[in-house]
């Protein structure tokens, strides 16, 4: 039996008194301090894990300041803080065993837009995307391009000087900085923005922290100012933080946001920011051009720099494989298309901007002019897209390609530590050789892309830093790193910043360090802000790439065998696409609606891979527990014996803390089907509960819900008992108090009876064998849900009847369970019993070649993916979704379409339907093109109802506000003229009860179509 878990972060830490203090002095914000949210903040994007003493969420400027007073107080002098954006950096910035500040969660407002002065004022939690969606009216966009743009924060970006594909026409961060509202470690605040002469010389006059800064950088910059224009690189990625080269205006004037923005969080907490903005170009284009090999690639991206084009970026062949594999290759694959030498093993991604149509094509046809004409053309061809929809969807791949390189199989996996370097453009090519070089001569592989016009490559060696033979990697390869970027007159952090690879700073800045440690030493004098990277104020040492503590560590207390059996969560690399701010789009809902990390898939990982260390701590292996579990309760999956969850002895269980984190997730499965490393957490979450509930007491929903599909065929020959639960006031108290809600009603049509009226005979194999060979071949299986077809019964009958008047033969299939309630809720032994049985049956209907038609689509994915998990149960032809039968039979269906009318078509598709079959978009507008109608696919995120989660009165708040972020605008504007479709149940179900409209499938609207 699994034993109560004490996490090591259960520690009562020094700094508990500063967050008691901090209560009391007025701050308003959050403050976390248990183990479940120092599991979660310990890692990055990074190789290493460093747990926080705890983390607050500041709700405002006056809550910095507050944190800031309380810091100075004697009795807190050796607590330190480090300021989180996005908590994404791959170099561990963020990264602190002191106390975390985390602007994301309530700093998240756009506070002015002037679109005259094209400048914007934003609190620093505002995500990037956010900002330029609020701008995209007023024709503008804040520029720096990054790959994590739906999740990084305007502060973070700020802290690193962040930029990425096209900063030669855009710069970086700090180009478009016109103003930062800070919070100095005195509890002070300041604004600050460039000067001029008659400005800086008033500032540098107060005798006040301001003065002083504003002294020390002044002078450091006038006295230095030849040694720094020898040593700072001249790069279009020039030194992040402490910039010394940039404080000083070309055209006069001083500007401490220099020194500021890249600092890393080292010198103050950021409030505010104002931002530059720039008009968005009118037209955009991509030309996609294939290479035989990565070399070539990148040998002509400079030629392809030189026709003055917006940016290039270069992609090897590992990263373009892993693309392959991705969602969202399946809507660019047409753009690089295979030839008679097979696959492109390495690609050039060109951007070209115009302001109007008639540029585009003049800059077009010279770039393709130039690839066409010249006799020492590198490349296998190459293709144009045009329009945004097609522009954005390359660039998203583009985006994607850094978490993409942790989807491979196994424990050795590409990690970063020196993925950004940049050199001189001129020089690339050759240093990318010797960088090869050096990789192929340690073994190792490798994935490479980069701007290749800025000079930056992503290069990521693949470890298993489990093992500690190739722990010493980390440091021989960065030191030979070092060496050969300075070879080649670059740096070794072009892009991502310093972080933990804060030592070698004083090697790159060399008589220049005491400088920037003077320039620490005043905005920070007693180290407390960050320490340990980029410079100290005094002695102190910096951070050394080999003493951090790795990931692996834990990783290796584990065990590889036990990873990879607890479905991807602990090769979470932190990438955090997970944190997606967008309310339209699918990925994980319980974040969107919470805005707590902990309730996300990367949380979720976290914390799974915490507790698997724990239990191997403990002596026992998940894996076998499980085993026992089903051999010992074959037919229930129950324990014998039962503990109470809130017995004093078991409240410190670190087994609550992750099953409250479970408890708030959908199961929609959005992340397995987004997640670039594909971290399923429904998968993993149905594990850990089979084992938690070995030892404690299930909620009484829990095998209400797991019953469900075997009770509804009963429940419907007591209609009227079961409507008086569902529908009346004292009923639903009843329901409330086994933990149930917003249960749907049951309606007077019974699918099956309805169905053996109209002649519709049940799909069994020996009906099936006596078809004669042309019926067979028009022969069609509808496959009702129990849900579906109990609580939603014309959607069934809709299908048949079209399938009718197709000219189809349509069969029902007998009563089954498709167990996913079961799977959902850790009833794995039961559902593994009913998949094994379903899917003998499915088999034994599906070896007559007839198709097999599922209705909802939640429920019909599971046949590919919940039933994969069980050997015997794997079925060898799928269950096909409705708009997968339907665009198999384009030509009937146009054959029958009847006259076209003037109405708005709409469709909401299910969000497992949305991630884990991406081709249903287009398979859909295709069926209604057929039928002579121009659907519009709504760009909506989660209902918030997701299979049995909205009917649990736990999660009901979080069910309501998921839908009103998004869906109810759209269910609104529903009439007679503007037909709105949901393909899931659950979605309809939602709808119906928030807003009392009846959305119907798309089955019973092409009902209507066709004659």
């Amino acid at each position: 039996m699994i034993p109560r878990l004490r996490s090591d972060l259960d520690t009562v830490l020094p700094e508990a008194s500063f967050f008691e203090r901090l209560m009391e002095a007025g701050f308003t914000g959050d403050v976390e301090v248990g183990a479940a949210s120092r599991t979660v903040f310990s890692t990055d994007n990074s190789i290493y894990q460093m747990a926080p003493a705890g983390i607050v969420f500041p709700k405002g400027v006056e809550d910095l300041k507050i944190v800031a007073t309380v810091l100075s107080e004697p009795a807190f002098s050796s607590v330190t803080v480090a300021p989180r954006g996005g908590g994404t950096g791959t170099n561990g910035q963020s990264l602190t065993s002191g106390v975390v500040v985390d602007c994301s969660r309530h700093m998240n407002r756009i506070l002015e837009i002037d679109p005259v002065r094209k400048m914007a004022r934003v609190e620093a939690g505002v995500v990037k995307d956010q900002l330029n969606r609020a701008l995209k009216p007023h024709g503008l966009f804040f520029a720096p391009e990054l790959s994590t743009s739906n999740r990084a924060t305007i502060g973070g970006m700020v802290s690193t000087d962040a930029c990425g594909q096209g900063s030669c026409v855009y710069g970086k961060t700090s180009n478009h900085v016109l103003g930062l509202h800070v919070v100095l470690m005195d509890g002070s605040e300041w604004w600050s923005r460039p000067l001029d002469d008659a400005g800086l010389a008033d500032i540098v006059s107060r005798e006040d922290r301001i003065g002083d800064i504003y002294r020390t950088v002044e002078r450091i910059g006038r006295e230095k100012r030849d040694r720094v224009a020898e040593i700072f690189p001249k790069l279009n990625r020039y030194m992040t933080g402490y910039d010394l080269a940039h404080i000083c205006h070309p055209d006069g004037g001083f500007d401490l946001n220099a020194i500021l923005c890249g600092s890393e969080g080292t010198l103050v907490m950021i409030a505010e920011v104002e931002l530059n903005l720039l008009p968005i170009p009118a037209h955009a284009a991509l030309i996609n051009i294939r290479y035989g090999d990565f070399n070539s690639a990148l040998e002509d991206a400079r030629t392809l720099a030189g026709l003055k084009v917006a940016s290039v970026e270069t992609v090897d062949e590992k990263v373009l494989g892993l693309a392959k594999t991705d969602i969202v290759w399946n809507g660019i694959a047409s753009f690089f298309p295979e030839d008679e030498e097979g696959s492109a093993d390495g690609i050039n991604i060109v951007e070209v901007l115009a302001d109007d149509a008639a540029e585009m094509e003049r800059k077009l046809s010279e770039i393709t002019s130039a690839l066409d004409g010249s006799a020492s053309a590198r490349h296998r061809g190459y293709t144009v897209a045009r329009g945004h929809a097609d522009v954005e969807a390359i660039w998203t791949m583009r985006k994607r390609a850094v978490g993409l390189l942790g989807n491979v199989e196994g424990p050795v996996r590409p990690v970063p530590f020196v993925e950004d370097t940049a050199v001189p453009p001129e020089n690339l090519a050759a240093y990318i050789r010797e960088f090869r070089l050096l990789l192929d001569g340690a073994g190792l592989s490798y994935g490479m892309f980069g701007h290749v016009d800025a000079g930056v490559l992503h290069v990521r060696p693949a470890l298993d830093l489990t093992r500690e033979d190739q722990v010493p990697l980390v440091r021989d390869i960065s030191d030979a790193v070092v060496a050969l970027t300075r070879k080649y007159g670059g740096v070794l952090w072009g892009e991502h910043g310093k972080g933990v690879r804060s030592e070698y700073v004083p090697e790159f800045f060399g008589d220049l360090y005491p400088s920037l440690q003077e320039i620490k030493r005043t905005f920070d004098p007693q180290n407390r802000l960050n320490p340990g990277k980029i410079a100290t104020p005094g002695s102190q040492p910096l951070l050394k790439i080999d003493q951090v503590p790795l990931r692996g560590a834990v990783d290796r207390i584990i065990g590889n065998e036990i990873r990879a059996a607890f479905d991807n969560a602990a090769h979470c690399n932190g990438n955090g696409a997970c944190f997606d701010f967008n309310e339209t789009s699918p990925m994980c809902p319980s974040y969107k609606a919470t805005r707590d990390r902990r309730f996300s898939p990367k949380g979720r990982a976290a914390l799974m891979r915490e507790w698997l260390r724990l239990l191997t701590e403990n002596g026992l292996d998940p894996r076998h527990e499980a085993e026992r579990i089903r051999q010992t309760h074959p037919l229930l999956g129950l324990p014998i014996r039962l503990f109470n969850s809130v017995d004093p002895r078991n409240r410190n269980d670190f087994s609550h803390e992750v099953r409250a984190v479970m408890d708030t997730c959908l199961a929609c499965k959005a992340c397995a089907g987004q997640c670039s490393v594909k971290v399923s957490v429904p998968s993993f979450r149905s594990k850990f509960l089979e084992l938690y509930h070995d030892r404690y007491l299930r909620p009484l929903k829990d095998p209400l819900v797991a019953a469900i599909e075997t009770t509804l065929p009963w429940m419907a020959r007591v209609r009227p008992l079961y409507n008086l639960l569902a529908a009346t006031r004292a009923g639903k108290r009843i329901l409330r108090v086994a933990g149930l809600t917003a249960l749907p009603v049951l309606p007077r049509l019974s699918l099956r009876r309805k169905a053996a009226r109209l002649g519709i005979a049940l799909a069994t194999p020996d009906r099936l064998g006596r078809l004669s060979p042309e019926d067979r071949r028009r022969a069609v299986i509808i496959v009702p849900d129990a849900f579906t077809a109990h609580f939603d019964p014309g959607v069934a009958l809709a299908a048949i009847n079209l399938a009718k008047k197709a000219g189809f033969i349509p069969f029902l299939t007998a009563t089954h369970v498709n167990g996913k309630a079961l799977h959902v809720h850790g009833y794995l032994n039961r559902f593994e019993k009913v998949a094994e049985k379903t899917s003998a049956y499915l088999q034994s209907i599906a070896g007559f070649d007839i198709p097999l038609v599922g209705l909802d689509p939640s429920m019909t994915l599971a046949y590919r993916s919940e039933y994969q998990g069980v050997t015997s149960a794997k079925l060898s032809g799928q269950v096909l979704l409705p708009q997968e039968w339907l665009s198999a039979n384009l030509g009937v269906l146009a054959a029958k379409a009847g006259p076209s009318r003037e109405r708005r078509f709409r469709l909401m598709i299910h969000c497992t339907e949305r991630t884990n079959a991406p081709a249903s978009t287009s398979e859909w507008k295709a069926v209604f093109k057929a039928l002579g109608v121009d659907l519009e696919i709504m760009d909506a995120g989660c209902c918030g109802m997701a299979g049995t989660f909205g009917h649990e009165t736990r999660n009901r708040s979080i069910s309501e506000r998921l839908y009103m972020m998004s869906w109810k605008q759209e269910v609104d504007t529903a009439d007679g003229r503007n037909v709105l479709m949901a393909t899931g149940y659950s979605c309809r179900s939602q709808a119906k009860e928030i807003d009392a409209v009846r959305i119907p499938h798309p089955f019973e609207v092409i009902d209507t179509l066709i004659s």
